[in-house]
């Protein structure tokens, strides 16, 4: 989908202003775009509209913040690292959008949202099988954890309690290692 400039404007300021507050009005978010409502309004009907909008954008940054890392992994374990060292910084600006329960009932979303989780419970497979996940969880399990975590991740950093830049690793380490101290940590 190609966007104009000011429907990029007022996506960026969208995920902006409902970042910080998500029941901001369109007028805020308008105003933020440096657009006028009815330019706002032409782009995105409704919010439900901008909304779908700003979820398929963050569908897009995921897909484009994790494209080269088969190419540079070096196993399926360096692969779920580099996926939530890639996708935690992501959460700052998309976090609002796990709390739209509409956007479940959309088919393309819905559709897209399952590619990604085919996509992780291939990697958590390879992952089995290379050793560096226990056979015996359950793959449902770790995608399930892993979510959780990166919500946690964008959480954590949204309060200010974790750096951005260290909330991949956090992740990471909490998916894989759990919460116990590191073996040089206890000894």
């Amino acid at each position: 989908m190609t966007q104009n400039k000011s429907e990029q404007a007022v996506l960026r300021a969208a995920a902006e202003v409902l970042s910080a507050n998500p029941g901001a009005s369109l007028a805020q978010v308008a105003e933020k775009a440096e657009v006028g409502r009815a330019t706002l309004y032409r782009h995105f009907p409704s919010r439900k509209e901008l909304i779908r909008a700003l979820a398929l954008e963050s569908i897009r940054e995921i897909e484009e913040s994790t494209a080269d890392i088969e190419s540079r992994a070096t196993s399926a374990r360096h692969a779920l690292q580099l996926i939530l060292v890639a996708v935690a910084p992501l959460g700052e600006r998309y976090n609002f959008l796990t709390r739209e329960p509409e956007l479940l009932d959309d088919p393309e979303l819905s559709r897209e949202v399952a590619r990604q989780t085919g996509e992780m419970k291939e990697l958590i497979e390879m992952a089995k099988a290379e050793g560096s996940v226990a056979a015996d969880v359950p793959t449902a399990w770790v995608a399930a954890a892993f979510d959780a975590l990166v919500y946690a991740a964008w959480d954590a950093v949204k309060a200010g309690s974790i750096a951005r830049n260290d909330a991949g690793g956090l992740a990471f380490r909490t998916l894989m290692e759990g919460l116990s101290p590191r073996k040089e940590d206890s000894e």
